[in-house]
């Protein structure tokens, strides 16, 4: 695919980066002439310095010939400019960056369609959504929904007293008489190495496991594993930041107890304008006293999305040595993905990386509904839509010639979520939820066009 994104900053580098490694022909427009250095110097791919909502620009880019324009810029401003004149040139799909959720909320009665904007993502607003399923499944590590919790993807680590570490995947799901979940990868602790499972895979102590549940499979997981999927109520946040903002404001909704802390006396006094079922506390979150004052202890969750990537760690340590069961730190660096299990903070979220899963599933062939890079694996998980051209569609699952290196997770159909094992039967309309590694995406591709 020829892929234009107009934005070297933070989310522009990161997806041109993991574009670029899958030989698609991208070009990189941004006005600053030491980030496009940078990624020129580092990526295989083609920068132009300049305007992209200029003309000349775009048509130097061979717009009217590219099949993609992501406008991820800082200014929501020039990212709908940008896609809006991109199409009209002849680009065949745009994808916007906004800051302001309004226009996700309302884009059907406004019809951003018509102006030329295929789809809106907001990181903000994808991070608060990351957090808030995180706090409903706060047993696990990380959690993805596929069509409303019909699906559910969740990670673990298993320590020793797990019922079925030294057993294989065959022998843990006959502790079951209904299969309600399945493990879909495995990280071997201390490894960098992806497992795709299969049923002899032996689970081990310290295993970092993907699984896929349907309707009760949490429940079995939490029995298996001795974890408990306790109800978070109380929730403190630190950082008033866009994404501070719309989680206090998400979570208070719903119901949940939230106590903001915000540093700048000023924005602190804006939020709590804003934001009248929160509780807005002015002061610095780093420090101890301040935690101790405000009942830290107390809190079921502790969630750290200042702009500080460091704070957001150390102020999560912080809580978890005074008990606080659930911390989420916001990071920038993709490289403390890899810390997340051996420092003790439970998740880790960075908006780069859900910017671009939720970019990514329209880079790939095949009706691809939701797509996600599982974190710190080196797998996806993609959702197909079954069509009736696709070769999957009127077979049994264990007819169809599927890679090795690759696993169906579970079907949806109807809106029922299942586990599909091998006498299921794939039809037309079906959504199928499929892990796969590199090496085998374009395979699995293939068996749904």
């Amino acid at each position: 695919m020829k892929i234009i994104i107009a934005g070297a900053g933070e989310v522009g580098f990161h997806l041109a980066k993991l574009l670029s490694y899958e030989s698609q022909e991208i070009t990189l427009i941004d006005t600053n002439r030491e980030s496009l250095s940078y990624a020129d110097n580092h990526l295989d791919i083609k920068v132009l310095k300049g305007d992209a909502t200029s003309i000349a620009i775009l048509k130097d880019a061979r717009v009217d010939n590219c099949d993609l324009v992501i406008g991820v810029t800082a200014s929501e401003t020039t990212n709908i400019t940008v896609c809006a004149i991109a199409k009209q040139l002849g680009a065949k799909r745009t994808i916007a960056r906004i800051t302001n959720t309004e226009f996700i909320t309302h884009k059907d009665e406004v019809g951003f369609t018509r102006f030329g904007i295929d789809e809106l993502i907001s990181p903000e607003s994808l991070a608060a959504s990351e957090i808030e399923l995180l706090l409903n499944q706060s047993a696990f590590k990380d959690s993805y929904e596929f069509e409303d919790g019909a699906l559910t993807m969740v990670s673990l680590s298993l320590s020793r007293t797990a019922s079925f570490v030294g057993k294989s995947v065959r022998e843990a799901a006959e502790q079951f008489s209904e299969f309600h979940f399945v493990p879909i990868a495995i990280q071997r602790f201390g490894t960098q190495y992806t497992i795709i499972p299969r049923g002899d895979t032996e689970f081990r102590d310290g295993d970092n496991v993907v699984f896929i549940t349907c309707e009760g499979g949490g429940e079995e997981l939490c029995k298996m594993t001795g974890k408990t999927n306790e109800p978070v109520k109380d929730v403190m946040i630190l950082g008033g930041s866009k994404i501070g903002y719309k989680t206090s404001r998400d979570l208070s909704n719903h119901n949940f107890n939230v106590k903001l802390i915000e540093k700048n006396k000023e924005v602190a006094f804006d939020l709590a304008d804003q934001l009248d079922k929160a509780l807005v506390i002015n002061g610095d979150g780093r420090n101890v006293e301040l935690l101790e004052e405000e009942n830290v202890n107390d809190m079921d969750a502790f969630i750290a999305v200042t702009g500080n990537s460091e704070t957001n760690i150390m102020s999560c340590l912080v809580a978890k040595s005074k008990g606080v069961k659930k911390t989420i730190a916001l990071v920038e660096n993709m490289d403390y993905f890899e810390l997340s299990q051996s420092i003790g903070i439970d998740t880790l979220i960075n908006k780069k990386l859900l910017a671009a899963n939720n970019i990514f599933r329209y880079i790939r062939k095949g009706e691809v509904v939701a797509m996600t890079k599982l974190n710190n694996m080196n797998a996806e998980l993609l959702e197909f839509k079954v069509k009736p051209t696709s070769k999957v569609c009127d077979r049994l699952i264990k007819d169809i010639d599927f890679p090795r290196s690759a696993i169906i997770g579970g079907v949806i159909r109807n809106g029922k979520g299942f586990i599909a094992l091998g006498d299921f039967k794939i039809q037309e309309g079906d959504f199928m939820v499929v892990c796969c590694l590199p090496k085998s995406i374009k395979s699995v591709e293939k068996l749904f066009l």
